[in-house]
């Protein structure tokens, strides 16, 4: 089980640092304390082996603490994002078939409004603070873990489709215990180092290469409740922070921030996915840190490729994991040659090691699972020396600054309005977000881009919300009814750009 690593670091060095946040440091010993306490919490609401528990919560220490109360509890953690709202939240609300929230005062004050009356029925558990939460816990004893096996679920993240609505992606003990083995060997982490979160801690980037990895070797979490490239590297310098991990976004904000060197922190390394080269290369020569940049998925052991200290090609997302197999085929899942572009599938080499499934969804992870392969979707290819290089997405999920996201979702809400007869979601390609997205609207009234946003401002995540509104006389489709994507995807002065307030000027 997760929480063994846990229980091994605070019998062997009770006072090592385990969370460090802006307010505080947190030692192995009270973390495993409170932990106890908080299953114990969870007890007395009825939580035990098996039960699904939702965490809908900013950063913090006290979501890590939550998090692994739910797995001394036997329980599956559903770590929720935060910021849905609307149909979207009650959806996977009522999908993982959850018994208890855990949510923090942020989102109780600004988002319980959307449940619905059985929803609103649900035991929620506050979190005010963190301070607040760790003073709470004391008046519970601590419990004894719920032992399960490695193969047990442990969580559940959901992932967006590109047909439909937002898959559960449920994996095991084993699958996070082997990433954290596999984050420590790629990057050399040892019980000195401190990596630096930001992302939520929703995402499997945080839970599986910084949780994951500060648990198998005793290091320590530094926590930050969100990005902010102004303070990035004065709290890197005051936390001690030795490596961190991202999405492309945060390097290209941070290289657009910093023209010039800045070396005065202790970190060595950034792991993670979506750097462009010119970031990428731009980080290592101002900020002298290392980028390793990786391939992965939820449901593929969080990362399935990286490059490593002692394996790098620059450009490359790395050579697999040893515990997994990657290979590129055609359309017909035969292996494609060095230097041919194809589909990119994996397998593990040993059980438990990838997504257990999707949940109460056994029909798509047989879709997803064809020849034996997991099909991940993604085009890339495989240079003679086996180093994938990864060139774009099969499937149609828009990549927005670590998010991924469905554009049916977003269409689905679009056609609800009277005005609108028909319309497509796009991402176009954005130098800071990645992509960013783009509502092509046939009308079928009077309407305009304003009008558009308004509608959707209470109906969907602020992630979600298009940036870019476009009116066509018609949506360009296949003779099978499919949205030809492709030639939507571009930027002139038929385009709105609700962030400027202003006709696109150019293509």
């Amino acid at each position: 089980m997760i929480t063994d690593l846990l229980s091994r670091h605070a019998a062997k060095s009770p006072n090592a640092l385990c969370i460090v946040t802006r307010e505080r440091e947190y030692t192995y010993a009270e973390i495993y304390s409170a932990a106890r306490r908080f299953a114990t919490r969870l007890a007395n609401e009825g939580v035990g082996r098996g039960s699904h528990v939702v965490l809908l919560a900013s950063n913090g220490a006290a979501y890590i603490v939550a998090w692994l109360g739910i797995c001394f509890q036997g329980a599956v953690a559903v770590t929720l994002n935060n910021q849905l709202i609307a149909e979207g939240l009650r959806y996977s609300l009522d999908q993982c078939d959850c018994s208890v929230l855990v949510v923090d005062m942020e989102w109780e004050n600004s988002r319980a409004a959307h449940l619905d009356e059985r929803q609103l029925g649900l035991p929620r558990l506050l979190i005010e603070n963190d301070e607040a939460f760790f003073q709470c816990l004391d008046q519970f004893a601590e419990a004894n873990p719920v032992v399960v096996p490695s193969s047990a679920p442990c969580t559940i993240m959901y992932t967006s489709g590109t047909t439909g609505l937002p898959k559960g992606v449920v994996n095991c003990h084993n699958a996070y215990i082997a990433t954290g083995l596999a984050t420590v060997e790629a990057l050399h982490i040892t019980p000195r180092d401190r990596v630096l979160v930001f992302l939520p801690l929703f995402h499997v980037n945080p839970q599986m290469y910084g949780v994951m990895s500060i648990l198998t070797v005793g290091a320590a979490l530094i926590v930050l409740a969100r990005f902010s490239v102004t303070d990035f590297f004065d709290d890197a310098k005051r936390l001690g922070a030795t490596g961190c991990t991202f999405v492309g976004t945060v390097l290209s904000i941070l290289v657009a921030r910093y023209e010039a060197e800045r070396r005065d922190h202790g970190i060595r390394f950034f792991f993670g996915g979506g750097a462009p080269k010119p970031v990428w290369q731009a980080v290592e020569k101002r900020f002298g840190i290392t980028v390793y940049e990786a391939y992965g998925m939820t449901e593929v052991g969080g990362w399935t490729a990286a490059n490593t200290v002692d394996e790098y090609r620059f450009g490359s997302c790395g050579k697999p994991r040893s515990d997994l197999e990657l290979r590129v085929v055609d359309a017909y899942d035969r292996t494609l040659p060095p230097g041919q572009p194809g589909e990119i599938v994996v397998r593990p080499r040993g059980p438990d090691t990838i997504l257990l499934g999707y949940y109460n969804k056994p029909e798509l992870m047989l879709e997803s699972c064809r020849n034996l392969w997991f099909h991940s979707g993604d085009l890339g290819a495989l240079d003679e020396d086996g180093y994938l290089f990864y060139l774009g997405r099969k499937k149609e999920l828009i990549r927005k600054s670590g998010e991924m996201i469905s554009p049916v979702e977003i269409e689905t809400v679009l056609r609800r309005m009277p005005a609108v007869a028909d319309c497509a979601v796009v991402a176009v390609p954005d130098s800071v977000a990645g992509d960013e997205i783009k509502a092509v609207i046939v009308a079928k009234s009077a309407l305009d881009a304003d009008t558009v946003h308004a509608f959707l401002l209470d109906k969907l995540a602020r992630f979600m919300l298009p940036r870019y509104v476009e009116f066509i006389a018609a949506i360009p489709k296949t003779e099978t009814e499919k949205i030809q994507r492709n030639k939507l995807q571009y930027l002139d002065s038929r385009v709105y750009d609700l962030k400027h307030g202003s006709w696109i000027t150019s293509a």
